[in-house]
């Protein structure tokens, strides 16, 4: 069987039914995820702030809740006393 011959059949039913298929609408896509939450502070967030190391901590600390949420999906929760 030779190359050419390998893959005919195949390409002979896309050629078939090229015509009929709808193909994807990419300006009616499905909603596939959500927004993660954001996390929230005691006061308003300004660009000169000088509590800027203790934001990041709590960004970072929400970060690995979520991470370890994850890693933590496919084995069975703890059980409560």
């Amino acid at each position: 069987m030779t190359l050419k011959q390998l893959y005919q059949d195949i390409y002979q039913k896309f050629l078939e039914k090229k015509d009929t298929h709808q193909g994807y609408d990419f300006q009616h896509s499905p909603v596939g995820s959500a927004t993660p939450p954001t996390p929230t502070f005691e006061g308003p967030v300004k660009w000169w702030t000088l509590n800027r190391p203790s934001r990041l901590q709590t960004i970072r600390k929400d970060r690995d809740q979520r991470q370890q949420d994850i890693v933590n999906l496919n084995s069975p929760p703890p059980a409560k006393r």
